[in-house]
C-alpha cells in the first residue's frame, strides 16, 4: 500500500459573512493516486481544493502533507507551493506573463532557479504539454486548450510531487478534454499524484482510483468508483446521475441478467459482462495482434514504411508526443483516447492495431492487456514495434 501524501483531519472552514463551506471533513490521499472530488456546484470542492496547498487554512481541524501538519509561514508555504502545484479551472487567472516561457519560467524563478536551470524547466515542462515552439507566442493568442496546457506547464515546471486541478475541463470541447484527461493520466504513471474536480460523472466513473462524493461541505461517500457510484440513493442525494455504464449493468441486473466479475467501468467491461450472457456468440478464428511504437525512438522512416506494409490497420495514439509524431508523419489516427481497451476490442474481432505511444507510457499497454487477460481468459498478443537493426541487436545481446 501506498504511503498517505494529504490528509485532512475534521477541517472546517466558513467564509467570512458567509455559510460554512467545509462542515468536519476528515479523509488521506496516498501517494501516485488519482482522486475525483464530485459534487454539484456549491458542495465545497473548489473550497477544499485550495486547502491542499495553503491557499486557505482551515479554521479547525489539520491538514497534513507529508505527514507533516501544514505550516502557514511564508517560507513553508513557499515550499508547499512548490510540491503541490494547483490548476485553476479558468486559465486566464492564472496566466499572467506577456509570452508563453515567462510565464511558464515564473514558478522556477521564484524558487531560485539559476538561467540555465529554469531554460531547461521551461522547455521540458512546455515539451511534456506538446507546446514546443510556443515560447515566444503571447497567451492571449491561444485557444482555451492552449492556454489550459501553459498553466499546467507553468506548475509542471517546478516539478511537484501532486497536481490540483479544479474542474480541469471546464470551457473545453469534448475532443480537448479527452486530450487534458490523457495528459493527466501520463502525468500520474510518471509518479505524479493527481487530484481533481468536477461535476461530471461520466468523465472521474473510468477515470479516478478514488472517488470523493461531497454535498454541503460534508463527504456522502468515499471508495472506488464501484462502490462510490454504486447507490443509486447516495448518487441523488448528491444531485449527481449515475454513471451510464453503471445504470446499464444495473438495468441488466434488474432484468434477470446474472452479470458475473466486477461492475463496468469502461465500454471494454461492459462488452465482457454482455459477451458472458451469449455463450454461443461467433468468436473469431484468431485474435488481433496489438503492436506497440514507443515514438520516443527515432525510428519514424521504419514507422512509415511498416504502414505501408499494414495498409488499412486502424492506428491509435497515446500522449501528446505521440499524436504530434503521427501529425509529422501524417499518419490517420483512428483512436486518440481510451485507445488501450478500443484495441483490445479491435483484437477481440480479430483486427490488428497499432498503438503509437512515449516510453514511459509503453510498459501500461502491457499491463492492461495482461490484466485484461487474467480476467477474462483471453490472450491477446501484443508485440513492439521493432527496427531490423534493434531486432538484430537484442538476437546479438542474447546469443
Amino acid at each position: 500500500m501506498s504511503s498517505i501524501i494529504l490528509e485532512a483531519r475534521d477541517i472546517r472552514y466558513r467564509y467570512p459573512r458567509g455559510m460554512e463551506a467545509i462542515c468536519g471533513i476528515s479523509f488521506h490521499i496516498r501517494k501516485k493516486e488519482k482522486i475525483a472530488l464530485v459534487g454539484p456546484n456549491g458542495a465545497g470542492k473548489s473550497t477544499l481544493l485550495t486547502m491542499f496547498n495553503g491557499m486557505i487554512r482551515p479554521d479547525s481541524g489539520l491538514m497534513l502533507f507529508d505527514n507533516q501538519p501544514i505550516q502557514y509561514d511564508t517560507a513553508s508555504l513557499r515550499m508547499l507551493r512548490k510540491r503541490v502545484g494547483f490548476v485553476l479551472q479558468n486559465p486566464d487567472r492564472q496566466i499572467i506573463a506577456p509570452t508563453v516561457y515567462q510565464d511558464v519560467a515564473f514558478g522556477p524563478t521564484n524558487l531560485g532557479y539559476s538561467e540555465t536551470e529554469i531554460k531547461e524547466a521551461v522547455n521540458q515542462a512546455l515539451r511534456h504539454v506538446g507546446l514546443e515552439g510556443f515560447e515566444r507566442r503571447p497567451p492571449h493568442q491561444l485557444s482555451g486548450g492552449e492556454k489550459k496546457r501553459v498553466a499546467i506547464a507553468g506548475v509542471l515546471a517546478m516539478d511537484p510531487d501532486v497536481l490540483v486541478f479544479d474542474e480541469p475541463t471546464s470551457g473545453l470541447d469534448p475532443s480537448g478534454s479527452e486530450d487534458i484527461m490523457e495528459l493527466l493520466d501520463e502525468l500520474n504513471h510518471e509518479g505524479k499524484t493527481i487530484i481533481i474536480s468536477t461535476h461530471d460523472v461520466e468523465l472521474a466513473y473510468p477515470w479516478a482510483d478514488r472517488a470523493i462524493l461531497m454535498l454541503n461541505g460534508k463527504i456522502l461517500k468515499e471508495d472506488i468508483p464501484e462502490v462510490a457510484f454504486g447507490n443509486p440513493e447516495s448518487v441523488r442525494k448528491a444531485h449527481l446521475s449515475l454513471p451510464t455504464l453503471l445504470e446499464l449493468h444495473m438495468e441488466l441486473q434488474k432484468r434477470g441478467f446474472l452479470l458475473k466479475g466486477k461492475k463496468p467501468r469502461t465500454v471494454l467491461d461492459m462488452m465482457h459482462c454482455i459477451e458472458t450472457l451469449f455463450e454461443n456468440s461467433k468468436k473469431p478464428g484468431r485474435h488481433g495482434i496489438i503492436t506497440v511504437c514507443n515514438v520516443d525512438l527515432d525510428n519514424g522512416e521504419y514507422l512509415s514504411k511498416w504502414l505501408s506494409m499494414h495498409t488499412g490497420i486502424c492506428t491509435g495514439a497515446m500522449g501528446t508526443r505521440a499524436k504530434q509524431c503521427a501529425e509529422n508523419l501524417k499518419i490517420h489516427l483512428d483512436f486518440t483516447y481510451g485507445v488501450i481497451d478500443k484495441c483490445i476490442l479491435k483484437a477481440l474481432l480479430g483486427e490488428d492495431t497499432l498503438i503509437l505511444t512515449t516510453g514511459s507510457m509503453v510498459k501500461r499497454v502491457y499491463l492492461r492487456v495482461d490484466a485484461y487477460g487474467l480476467e477474462s481468459g483471453v490472450h491477446i498478443p501484443v508485440h513492439p514495434l521493432t527496427t531490423p537493426e534493434e531486432s538484430n541487436e537484442k538476437n546479438e545481446g542474447i546469443s
